[in-house]
């Protein structure tokens, strides 16, 4: 008895420094946890001690991914969660404590498929030129994987407590994160919707709760993500979400734009997307899209070459398809002084909002002298 109450004393301490209420050096710090994973470990086993350790173990592999060793943090968490999900049947907070640990795994595993603003790197899946590695998307379906199992966590405690609703939804915000950087974008639309739903409900329910703040900032979270998600579906997939009821109403015009950049006639966009005519002809009038071009030759080495503006530029435009706007900027561009010639291999590619990957783009043509009469691909 006197050893588990050392031992609790000790938790409290590192509880007051991981909190910041007791400043210390990093190396104290971790002296001072690596003490208190080993008195745990000392201890016999039971439910408290079993969710502690895994929950300091977590701890532990937080500081080693902070400090970039990724290595050694996806190593002591996976040690944790085996301690974690021992406890987990036992309490509540012991569940939450594993739920948590779970979603910080997904992240850390997912890690090399985003880019630095934490946004999905291959957000074309299999289709991306330049997809992840078989190693890294093995990792990213592990990391969705457990990401799921967290939100059967949370899903299955008691959802009148406002702690285990907002897990819940904070799960689900993960778990889209997951399947867009994997590519499956409809799906990851649709747990961002339903996340987006939860974290509404919460604030309905208590505006001036603690946690409104954090609520407020997943919904803006959630909103950018949905907004950069809709420029990888296709027309069918909008239309499963709206069928659905996935597509949220502020998101329409955005939609009615997605179908019309490529090239869906406007009264099929209104019949598939349950909207009239004029619904969709004041959205496409009203909501502008950024196009973006890049023209490249191929130098006597085999590499693209961009051309300088107006071959590498962008415009806002409205009502108007990819199509379009490259069809405009073909005839400009084989009639200029910077037209290779015929005997030159040439091409364009056209985004919506911003530059990326060619699988990307919303228009894209290969020129060459084995392909006089291009046309779009």
């Amino acid at each position: 008895m006197v050893q588990r109450e050392a031992v609790l004393r000790l938790d409290d301490q590192w509880a007051r420094v991981r909190a910041g209420a007791a400043p210390t050096e990093p190396a104290a710090r971790e002296g001072l946890l690596d003490e208190l994973i080993g008195a745990l470990r000392a201890l016999p086993d039971d439910p408290e001690r079993t969710a502690l350790l895994g929950l300091r173990l977590a701890d532990r592999a937080a500081l080693r991914f902070a400090a970039g060793d990724r290595a050694g943090a996806l190593a002591t968490i996976e040690e944790g969660l085996r301690s974690s999900e021992h406890a987990a049947r036992h309490t509540p907070e012991y569940a939450r404590w594993y739920a948590r640990g779970l979603i910080n795994h997904g992240v850390w595993l997912a890690w090399p498929l985003s880019d630095a603003d934490r946004l999905p790197k291959h957000p074309l899946g299999p289709a991306a030129a330049d997809g992840p590695s078989a190693m890294e998307r093995a990792a990213g379906e592990r990391a969705r994987d457990l990401t799921r199992t967290a939100v059967e966590v949370w899903a299955g405690l008691d959802q009148a407590d406002p702690v285990n609703r907002r897990g819940l939804a904070q799960a689900k915000v993960f778990l889209g994160d997951r399947l867009a950087e994997l590519g499956a974008t409809e799906d990851a639309v649709a747990w961002a919707v339903d996340a987006e739903s939860d974290f509404r409900q919460l604030l309905l329910a208590d505006p001036a709760a603690q946690q409104a703040e954090a609520a407020e900032e997943a919904l803006d979270h959630i909103g950018r993500q949905l907004e950069l998600r809709l420029r990888y579906l296709a027309f069918d997939e909008l239309v499963g979400l709206r069928t659905r009821g996935l597509l949220p109403e502020r998101l329409l015009p955005r939609a009615v734009v997605a179908a019309r950049i490529r090239s869906v006639a406007e009264p099929e966009i209104a019949a598939r997307l349950h909207l009239d005519a004029e619904q969709v002809r004041t959205m496409l009038e009203v909501t502008p899209w950024l196009a973006v071009w890049r023209f490249d030759v191929r130098g006597p080495d085999g590499l693209w070459n961009a051309l300088p503006h107006p071959w590498h530029s962008a415009t806002e435009v409205r009502n108007r398809t990819a199509e379009d706007v490259a069809g405009e900027l073909l005839r400009g561009f084989t009639s200029s002084a910077d037209y290779p010639g015929d005997g030159a291999h040439w091409r364009v590619l056209l985004w919506w909002q911003e530059e990326g990957d060619p699988a990307g783009a919303r228009f894209r043509l290969l020129a060459g002298p084995d392909a006089p009469s291009p046309t779009p691909s």
